[in-house]
């Protein structure tokens, strides 16, 4: 994954990093994917990503959170309300890995591509030209 990253300018630091529970970065996530404008959630986990694993920060901290969301461009008190309201989209995000183990799912990225005659997955990390290279069989089945 560290030579995947340098391909792309990204410095993972993996040194002493932790495993912890994702629950509450997904729980923020999935909430702005659902109520906010399109965007938002997309740069509230580019800065999860670099303070996760890059600077090793824990994933579902309330500090980090809330410095992922104000980072994206949410006012301080909104995201502060968001990230301590344990609650918020709680149920909902649950309920979304249940169903997702449900399909097998048991890992992230896990990128599933529908083809017209079979469905292409890709679990883990991957290089650019692995999604290239899937998307074309994609495109070749629907021509």
């Amino acid at each position: 994954m560290e030579d995947l990253g340098k391909a792309e300018n990204i410095k993972f630091d993996f040194g002493g990093g932790m495993l912890a529970s994702t629950l509450h970065a997904h729980r923020v996530l999935q909430y702005l994917q659902n109520n906010k404008e399109q965007g938002l959630q997309l740069e509230v986990l580019k800065s999860l990503y670099t303070q996760y694993f890059e600077q090793r920060a824990h994933p579902s901290s309330t500090e980090t959170l809330k410095k992922a969301c104000v980072a994206a461009g949410m006012k301080q008190d909104e995201a502060e309300k968001l990230v301590e309201n344990g609650d918020e989209g709680l149920r909902e995000t649950k309920a979304a890995i249940q169903e997702q183990a449900g399909n097998g799912v048991d890992s992230v990225p896990y990128v599933m591509f529908e083809g017209r005659k079979r469905d292409f997955t890709l679990i883990g990390a991957k290089s650019v030209a692995e999604y290239e290279k899937v998307l074309g069989q994609v495109a070749k089945e629907c021509a």
